[in-house]
């Protein structure tokens, strides 16, 4: 078997385990992925020496956290999570969430598997905009960097200021070369249904704080302000 056969068939086996994990055995339903959601901002932010400073959230646009996100890869990479998208309204609120999926592939060296819950904070409304215009690649003309951590803003100013995305992330298993650089964001239009029981349009749920939704929706912005006020 040529070096053209291997690789092709390595792309078409990593391909089928994605669609396999995405469409049965890990599959979340958006209550699920809400709940989840909650946790891993309660859990990731009560560890102060480890937690999101307060001055990131108070300069964020919008904030997406997406649990379990699964990646795999011998060579070739692929990853696969659903999570939830809110935005900071005028008064300071948090929007109802949208829900989003991340996906995509990569190639370099990379070998293993692993789950990582992802913590995103936005600092532009650009960058929103192409998730919920259409998609948005993360490291293709928005810039991705690790946020800061801790109580103090100081040293990491340059990062901030530089940044369109910072990253939050945590980790369980083992995988060489981890990057969310190529990795896709877009909106989740089927689960979104499905949560709110109708068709909502996405910028309806971005910009009115008077809609009738699910008590998790409701627990997990006050989870949320609780954290970032």
């Amino acid at each position: 078997m040529n070096v053209l056969k291997r690789i092709l068939l390595s792309l078409l086996l990593l391909s089928f385990f994605c669609e396999l994990w995405a469409d049965f055995k890990f599959k979340m339903s958006p209550e699920e992925i809400i709940q989840n959601s909650r946790a891993i901002l309660e859990e990731m932010m009560d560890v102060p020496e480890e937690a999101i400073p307060k001055e990131v959230f108070k300069d964020a646009y919008a904030v997406a956290i997406i649990p379990n996100v699964m990646k795999v890869g011998f060579i070739f990479g692929g990853r696969f999570g659903q999570g939830v998208l809110t935005v900071k309204l005028k008064d300071d609120k948090w929007s109802y969430p949208v829900f989003i999926r991340l996906s995509g592939g990569s190639i370099g060296y990379q070998i293993g598997a692993q789950t990582s819950d992802i913590i995103l904070v936005f600092k532009h409304k650009k960058s929103v905009d192409g998730i919920v215009n259409s998609k948005l690649t993360l490291g293709a003309n928005v810039n991705v960097v690790a946020g800061p951590i801790g109580g103090g803003r100081g040293k990491s100013t340059d990062i901030m200021q530089k940044a369109d995305i910072l990253t939050y992330t945590r980790s369980r298993g083992f995988f060489a070369g981890v990057t969310l650089e190529g990795a896709v964001l877009e909106v989740d239009l089927k689960l979104n249904a499905e949560y709110y029981k109708r068709d909502l349009p996405v910028k309806i749920i971005l910009t009115k704080d008077d809609l009738k939704v699910p008590k998790s929706a409701k627990q997990f912005l006050k989870t949320l302000d609780k954290f970032t006020k």
